[in-house]
């Protein structure tokens, strides 16, 4: 099963960091990382730039589109992992290592459904436009 594990934490503190910080961090996830990739666990990872270059598409009637995505939120998306576990428990696991090694904020596991474009057969995507 696939899960993705979205990594949530305080903007202002993580992108305050000194590189030296950052690279500390980065050097105990890396760890982390290995470990996940050695075990056929560990599928893309990204880090989010900063909110401030973030652009939002809001799904008005016109569609109107705005400069970042104005959480009203303490902590913001700043990244996620997709993890192929076995069930949730492995994905928690996951999330406790990860979170070991990364201080502050959270990770919110939620399972994935694939969705792959052009993938539906004629009949599938018949019942899908009925």
């Amino acid at each position: 099963m696939l899960y993705a594990l979205l990594c949530y934490n305080a903007e202002d503190v993580v992108f305050s960091w000194t590189k030296e910080e950052d690279d500390a961090v980065m050097a105990r996830l890396q760890v982390v990382h290995d470990k996940l990739e050695k075990s056929g666990k560990l599928g893309p990872s990204l880090r989010l730039l900063p909110t401030t270059a973030a652009t939002t598409l809001r799904k008005s009637d016109p569609p109107m589109i705005i400069d970042g995505p104005f959480a009203e939120t303490k902590e913001q998306l700043l990244g996620f992992y997709v993890m192929d576990c076995e069930n949730l428990d492995e994905a928690l696991e996951i999330a406790r290592e990860l979170g070991r090694a990364n201080p502050g904020g959270a990770y919110e596991i939620r399972p994935i459904r694939l969705f792959v474009p052009g993938a539906l057969d004629a009949s599938a995507a018949e019942k899908v436009s009925a």
